[in-house]
């Protein structure tokens, strides 16, 4: 009954840069908070916020015309996240300009941030200094969504999860985001010591998942020792609670590192029917880092690089990791005996060559990709899909297989060029 009650009486509360933190620090479950067009230089605290599964709490942005824009300054992180559930932000534009602060944060202070959806925020500038992040959480967070949201120029993308294994980020989904000009990671998910003893916090076997994303690097990005993947998947807990949890990754656009491979994971991964086209480093690294490749699936990816196409090494025996039915367009893959399981032809391979120019395409101001009538590849091999996993029946333009093939694309058509434009349209604007 108190939850009826507490939707009964939930409100629409309009606010503008001169009252909305007050109102902000009053909102009860249910509420949402309607920030008017305008820019707040003030920072958007959410901080203890509670609202429940039956009635968030939302502070969402002008739905048209001018937007509501957050800018950032010294001594605060510009959206704050402590110690609050059932909230979801959306709709909003935040400005960087050069601050040492992030853009979003679940504060190292907080005891938690968990059922917190991020929806279409447009980030920029927050690039600095390649510390700064656009999403971060440094505290014990999960059951986050975060959800077509625009990133343009960061020191790092997003940031989930504390650098010494301590926060955990857990159970989360990450769809439809795309990040561009990153100086380090596109995404990082820090490795997990272990999973705190909190009340609501998740049990049992679960999953995060990255999908429909698209992430690019540039001549942005660090080089040497400062050069970090697109993406990096650290492992699960070793023993106890969230040991057997898993990424599942699938229908990604992850283009060019100028210095490091494009994807590097350890621990339970399930990796399928995505694209990546590097045209200066390496592809798909599964290796050691905090500790070992533990359960791997790696399947129907397509991979177009000059070096390493895949690299699978040093996973634990005690584990299986699979790499079958892949199409991978490199110089080599290590170990050799991959070769058996995946197609593997050359960087110059027509199949390559016609991704290649879909980027290069992007290049050239978004000039109209090469309507190329070859397949990237259709070769039989034996199937690792599972029937539980989503989309895995697909192919990476969400066509259905019909027939077994090799690689992210199936059926006789060429690779539909619509989500490399859009990427490219996001690089012209972030490079504006």
């Amino acid at each position: 009954m108190v939850a009826l009650a507490n939707v009964a009486f939930a409100a629409d509360i309009p606010a503008d840069p001169t009252n909305y933190r007050q109102k902000l620090r009053d909102l009860r479950a249910g509420d949402t908070l309607r920030l008017a067009p305008g820019v707040y230089r003030d920072g958007l605290d959410v901080h203890r916020l509670v609202g429940t599964a039956a009635a968030p709490i939302a502070i969402v942005g002008a739905s048209q015309g001018a937007r509501s824009v957050f800018r950032a300054r010294g001594g605060r992180n510009t959206i704050s996240i402590v110690d609050s559930a059932y909230v979801r932000i959306a709709g909003l534009d935040l400005e960087g300009k050069g601050a040492f602060v992030d853009g979003v944060k679940a504060e190292g202070t907080s005891h938690f941030a968990h059922h917190i959806t991020l929806e279409r925020l447009r980030l920029r500038g927050f690039d600095g200094n390649q510390q700064i992040v656009g999403i971060s959480t440094k505290c014990p967070a999960w059951n986050w969504v975060i959800r077509d949201n625009v990133i343009e120029g960061a020191g790092t993308g997003m940031y989930l999860g504390d650098s010494d294994g301590s926060a955990p980020f857990m159970r989360g989904t990450i769809e439809g985001n795309t990040i561009v000009g990153t100086r380090g990671y596109s995404i990082e998910i820090k490795h997990q010591n272990g999973w705190p003893a909190i009340a609501d916090a998740p049990d049992g076997r679960g999953e995060t998942i990255i999908r429909y994303n698209a992430f690019a690097k540039d001549a942005r990005s660090s080089a040497e020792g400062m050069a970090r993947p697109n993406l990096l998947l650290g492992h699960w807990p070793l023993t106890g609670r969230g040991s057997d949890d898993r990424y599942v990754v699938y229908g990604n656009l992850i283009v060019d590192n100028p210095h490091e491979a494009l994807v590097q994971a350890e621990g339970n991964v399930v990796f399928y029917n995505n694209v990546l086209v590097n045209r200066f480093d390496d592809g798909l690294v599964i290796r050691e880092h905090k500790d070992l490749p533990r359960t791997i699936d790696a399947f129907h990816n397509t991979i177009v690089t000059p070096g390493v196409g895949a690299l699978l090494r040093n996973g634990d025996p005690r584990f299986v990791q699979r790499m079958a039915a892949n199409a991978f367009f490199a110089s080599q893959v290590v170990p050799a005996a991959l070769a058996g399981t995946n197609a593997v032809r050359g960087f110059d391979d027509p199949g390559a060559k016609d991704l290649v120019a879909l980027v290069e395409a992007s290049d050239r101001d978004g000039a109209a990709a090469p309507a190329s009538a070859r397949r990237p590849l259709s070769a039989s091999r034996h199937l690792l899909v599972d029937t539980g996993l989503p989309d895995a029946t697909l192919d990476f333009d969400r066509r259905r297989r019909s027939h077994e093939t090799d690689g992210a694309y199936a059926g006789d058509r060429p690779p539909d060029p619509r989500r490399f434009l859009d990427l490219a349209r996001v690089i012209r604007e972030s490079l504006d």
